[in-house]
């Protein structure tokens, strides 16, 4: 039996989801409604799993008094609040055990400072949780990645080779690093959304899977929309693709929220960006009639889970969304 050491795919069973209080100041519009928004997404997932929200120590009283009893509070100096970014990326090996990969991070390419407390807030997790730390000198965010579970991952070809992260690493050096750390045998590289000035092109605002060889991805009907064409070119691509295990993929969609729902130029339109908790799905609403859509094509997507929608909003304006702002850490 290997002991290597493997990413598990998302609906894999859950310990808990680690959190991070939104501390950041000027980059929230509305501050008490993104506290409030932070709250009803970790009550949200706490009916299916534990979580551990991570507070600074000048906001930990503020923290408590919005959570209650229910979420575990950790003090920990941070910078920023988007805990799949900074955060660790669990593995475990076959068996059982689990350890956290530490990539390095750069608040996006030098895009927020300052961040040398985020930067070491993947370390701090696993020194507070008591799990082996595996360090990489690759600048890379979890929000980067998708993996299924058996050996495939999804990136996009514009992030993690972007000059502001990786300037001294060759696309194949990065791959290579995926694949050691995260235990994958094979990375699909994918076009990354030329729009997103905040992430350069996260994946799991874009796509993510539902099961192996099953991806969703993120959709666009209008043709006036300048992101239509890279939504088409995004789908060619994946039906071209095969996974790890030589499936072809099945394809689902879900549409991309409607622009004139957005407050500002980095507000997150994505509706795939959702996380996968224990027996549920805690996915975002806009306030749109595609809200419901959305839920009904997610139960149609996993039959077996209950579908949780929360208004993110205020979390939307600062640029992320829901899987943006958590972190799974397996059983």
């Amino acid at each position: 039996m290997s002991d290597k050491y493997c990413m598990p795919a998302e609906w894999s069973p859950h310990e808990r989801c680690w959190m991070a209080w939104p501390c950041r100041e000027n980059l929230w519009e509305r501050p008490e409604e993104t506290c409030e928004t932070y709250t009803t997404v970790a009550h949200a997932i706490r009916e299916f799993e534990p979580v551990s929200m991570i507070a600074p120590p000048h906001l930990l009283d503020q923290a408590q008094n919005y959570l209650g009893k229910d979420i575990e509070l950790i003090e920990m100096p941070i910078d920023d609040s988007w805990t799949r970014d900074s955060g660790p990326n669990f593995v475990k090996n076959q068996y059982g055990k689990i350890a956290g990969v530490c990539f390095k991070f750069n608040a996006w390419g030098e895009k927020y400072p300052s961040y040398s407390q985020d930067a070491q807030m993947a370390e701090r997790i696993l020194l507070n949780a008591e799990i082996p730390i595996i360090k990489s000198n690759l600048i890379a965010e979890g929000g980067g990645i998708c993996v299924d579970g058996e050996g495939t991952l999804l990136t996009t070809d514009t992030c993690f080779t972007n000059k502001n992260r990786n300037p001294n690493w060759s696309r194949q050096e990065i791959e290579h690093e995926l694949r050691e750390l995260l235990g994958v045998n094979k990375v699909i590289w994918l076009p990354g959304d030329p729009l997103d000035d905040e992430t350069d092109g996260h994946i799991d605002g874009i796509a993510a899977f539902a099961s192996p060889g099953r991806i969703i991805l993120e959709t666009c009907t209008d043709n006036d929309n300048p992101r239509k064409l890279f939504f088409d070119n995004l789908k060619m691509k994946l039906m071209q693709e095969i996974d790890a295990k030589g499936r072809e993929f099945e394809l689902l969609e879900l549409p991309e929220a409607d622009a004139e729902c957005s407050i500002g130029d980095k507000f997150c339109l994505s509706y795939v960006n959702f996380y996968i908790a224990n027996d549920g799905i805690i996915a975002p609403s806009y306030g749109l009639k595609t809200d419901d859509e959305v839920k009904e094509k997610l139960q149609s997507y996993f039959p077996e889970r209950k579908i949780k929608l929360v208004p993110i909003a205020p979390i939307a304006e600062g640029g992320g969304g829901i899987h943006c702002i958590t972190q799974q850490q397996p059983s």
